[in-house]
């Protein structure tokens, strides 16, 4: 969809990171999250609340205001509203607006502690920080890419923590703690994982011999998830790397299949693969 008038210069300057005004409204966005989010984290500090409640309220709503006049106005220049409402970003917007509207909602004594649990939730202001962080973005591509794989590897993991488990509610029993096969599937996940929170021990030689196999098996599994990712980086890292630099401007940044510079608007031609300095 082509934008005219207000609404291409607000979509530049709010989605766009190319322009001045763009690059300023990026970093003013994210000093206000900042604030916005320590100011959450001084608020839940009851003494700090006592002696300061009326500053925090009223900074709280004017962040609340700020945010809000963001996200609509996001939504009323990005070129498929639908689309940015219902992507990720969007509903990290609209959840960081949202807690303070509801808490209007549940007025009364009986409804306070459900009014501290949405304060809480504002925290997810922090997830807008995302948008503007490169290197986050290319994790959040690695494990996008990586997810069967991540997803298969936890399922096998839960096979064996489901097998393990069974095994030791027979070998040791209600008589030492395993008073269930979920009860010891709890404790094989604990173990599995090298947290041994102790609440649970296995006291038969047979229980001990394969607690140590479990643990074993969880020093051998532990790096999986991490070489998964790792190979996606490596991936996504390389592909950067095959990106085209423009010969008018210098700038690099293409993608293999661009005929014209996004920077300067210079055709294409030549490619000029990026290398290692």
């Amino acid at each position: 969809m082509a934008l005219t008038g207000t609404r291409k210069w607000l979509n530049e300057v709010i989605f766009g990171t190319d322009t001045p005004a763009g690059k300023y409204f990026d970093v003013v966005l994210i000093w206000t999250i900042l604030v916005s989010v320590v100011l959450v984290l001084l608020a839940s500090v009851e003494s700090w609340w006592v002696r300061y409640g009326d500053i925090f309220f009223t900074l709280e709503w004017f962040f609340t205001g700020l945010f809000t006049v963001e996200y609509l106005l996001r939504v009323y220049c990005a070129r498929d509203r639908r689309s940015y409402i219902s992507s990720f970003y969007g509903v990290v917007d609209l959840l960081a607006i949202l807690p303070s509207y509801l808490a209007l909602i549940f007025t009364g004594a009986t409804y306070l502690m459900v009014i501290r649990l949405l304060r809480v939730l504002r925290i997810f202001r922090i997830l807008k920080l995302v948008r503007y962080l490169s290197d986050a973005n290319l994790l959040i591509r690695s494990l996008w890419q990586a997810r069967r794989r991540i997803l298969v590897f936890y399922a096998s993991v839960l096979v064996i923590c489901i097998i393990f488990g069974s095994i030791m509610f027979i070998v040791e029993g209600p008589k030492h703690g395993f008073t269930s096969i979920p009860k010891s599937i709890y404790w094989t996940i604990v173990t599995i994982t090298t947290v041994g929170f102790g609440d649970i021990t296995p006291h038969t030689p047979l229980g001990q011999a394969i607690a140590s196999m479990t643990m074993l098996i969880g020093y051998s599994i532990i790096a999986v998830p991490t070489g998964i990712v790792t190979a996606e980086l490596a991936h996504e890292l390389g592909r950067e790397k095959q990106l085209a630099r423009c010969h008018n401007c210098g700038r690099a940044g293409h993608d293999a299949d661009s005929e014209y510079c996004k920077h300067c608007g210079y055709k294409l031609e030549d490619f000029e693969p990026l290398t290692e300095d």
